[in-house]
């Protein structure tokens, strides 16, 4: 789950009248605790091993309104999932173009974007002829193994 996401949902539950809330997103869990009693601010978070966050609690005091949680759009076209984790690039070098646009025609066989893991620049091809339709990834961002990077139709 993206950092910003998680600093949105943080800002929601500590503007809203919720106490506590989790939600889950593929392998990614994330949970968030207002706490009620006057504890004098915010308490440490958990540590946690490895890249990705894992469960956060935020504590706050103060009143909170209900929030309504937005619908999600199913996805109907072909995705293309990372075969590895690393860190997502769109272009071959920087400065460069990068390999695909939404809207771009693609080739089965033809480059999308390049993964780099342990110093190693992996190209990563189209499995599908088809448009591209959206871009799921921002240029730069770590990406976990089977994470959707793009949406073909």
């Amino acid at each position: 789950m993206d950092l910003r996401k998680i600093k949105t949902l943080i800002d929601l539950v500590s503007e809203s009248g919720i106490s506590e809330l989790e939600i889950t997103e593929g392998e990614d869990k994330v949970r968030i605790v207002k706490n009620t009693a006057a504890t004098g601010g915010m308490q440490p978070m958990p540590q946690s091993f490895g890249y990705y966050p894992q469960p956060a609690t935020m504590v706050t005091n103060g009143p909170a309104a209900p929030i309504e949680a937005e619908p999600i759009e199913p996805v109907v076209g072909h995705l293309v999932k990372s075969p590895m984790v690393g860190t997502f690039y769109r272009a071959p070098s920087p400065g460069a173009e990068a390999f695909v646009e939404v809207g771009s025609p693609i080739k089965e066989g033809a480059p999308l974007c390049i993964i780099e893991a342990m110093k190693l620049l992996n190209e990563i091809e189209s499995d599908f002829t088809g448009i591209v339709k959206a871009i799921l990834v921002d240029n730069g961002q770590p990406v976990e193994y089977g994470q959707p990077l793009f949406e073909l139709e």
